[in-house]
């Protein structure tokens, strides 16, 4: 890393709200009222949305990004955008970092994902699809997903929990909303500036 601040921003319910986008496939999937799920998931898997199994989760990702295109037209988390704006005006590269590829998808994937980035006006310096996130330098890390959090922090990276139904279990730091994690940002850097 040069002597730029790196901020890395996962994407799936940080940036954008996957959870509202891939709810109402899931219940079309189920044949389920969609006011029978709850508006995001309370596990990481859609357990508790009457997914069964890892394959199942797969299978429905697949017909969520491939029939719905949920990776192109999901609805952004409200703040993110002027959040990650903030902090690029203010001089931090921004390092968007997700594993969203699967095998015999990427093509698609990887267009709807920069179409998405481009549609919300979000800046970004490198987009990184990988699932090794602790493998991708960054000074400050942002992310939902618990094993993520886990190996990141297991690795010695400053990780900070995006609230979601999903995560609560997991150990802070962590923020609520996008300016919070601006102000968690502007500490940090401070804090490396001063040392």
């Amino acid at each position: 890393m040069d002597d730029a601040f790196v901020v890395g921003v996962d994407l799936d319910d940080v940036v954008v709200d996957y959870a509202a986008a891939f709810r109402p496939v899931v219940a079309k999937e189920l044949g389920v009222e969609l006011d029978s799920l709850t508006a995001e998931p309370t596990d990481w898997d859609g357990l508790d949305w009457g997914v069964r199994d890892t394959a199942h989760y797969q299978d429905l990702f697949r017909i969520a990004v491939s029939e719905h295109r949920i990776l192109r037209d999901a609805p952004p988390i409200p703040g993110g955008s002027e959040a990650l704006w903030t902090l690029a005006r203010e001089g931090c590269l921004i390092r968007i970092i997700t594993h969203r590829l699967r095998t015999g998808m990427h093509a698609l994937i990887a267009a709807d994902t920069v179409a998405w980035l481009d549609q919300h006006h979000i800046p970004y310096d490198d987009l990184c699809f990988t699932g090794r996130k602790a493998e991708v330098d960054a000074h400050v890390y942002i992310d939902d997903a618990p094993h993520n959090l886990e190996a990141l922090r297991a690795a010695g990276k400053d990780a900070v929990a995006f609230t979601r139904g999903h995560n609560k279990g997991i150990a802070g730091p962590r923020v609520n909303t996008w300016p919070e994690f601006v102000d968690y940002v502007r500490v940090r850097r401070a804090e490396r500036k001063a040392s």
